[in-house]
């Protein structure tokens, strides 16, 4: 739980890994029949909508399923997989649509809180990632983690990955 008062993480809010993964394998079917995101996600692997939905797993303050797999290099990983892919504005906003899409389909909770919560990231998450993209190399450093994400988060300013990213000796 969150805090003392038993307030649930957005990760258990949603209903947990398994909803997650419900929301990126929908996403991803979407995505694969979208005339501005199939170019970019036609050669993804088998597992990308699983990895994503790890990531979102752990974002919002569930299971670090994705740390797990890559370990210490796991933002760095992630942060590389958008590096020179000079991703657009329409690109981003189509698949913010399409989650949203994907999201209000399997049920995810639409209550004031939690989609604000998650919304926010989304936003915040995907500018990022559009920054990122223009760039060559990847600027993320050993002193960096995924960021986590609770009730009512505000990030920023920022610079393309960070101090919003610093580790913490909390958690």
């Amino acid at each position: 739980m969150e805090n003392e008062k038993n307030i649930p993480s957005p990760y258990e809010w949603a209903g947990g890994v398994e909803k997650f993964e419900r929301l990126t394998e929908v996403f991803y079917e979407k995505v694969l029949k979208d005339e501005v995101l199939e170019p970019i996600f036609r050669h993804m692997s088998p597992e990308h909508s699983k990895h994503v939905a790890h990531f979102f797993a752990e974002v919002f303050k569930g299971p670090k399923f994705y740390s797990q797999e890559y370990g210490d290099d796991a933002l760095k990983h992630m942060v590389g997989k958008h590096i020179g892919r000079r991703l657009t504005e329409e690109q981003r906003k189509r698949w913010v649509d399409l989650l949203l899409k994907s999201a209000d389909e399997i049920g995810l909770p639409a209550d004031p809180e939690f989609r604000s919560t998650f919304v926010g990231h989304l936003e915040w998450g995907t500018r990022i990632a559009l920054l990122n993209s223009q760039l060559d190399e990847n600027p993320t450093t050993d002193q960096e983690q995924i960021p986590r994400w609770g009730w009512g988060e505000v990030k920023g300013p920022y610079d393309v990955v960070g101090s919003l990213f610093q580790k913490k000796n909390t958690e």
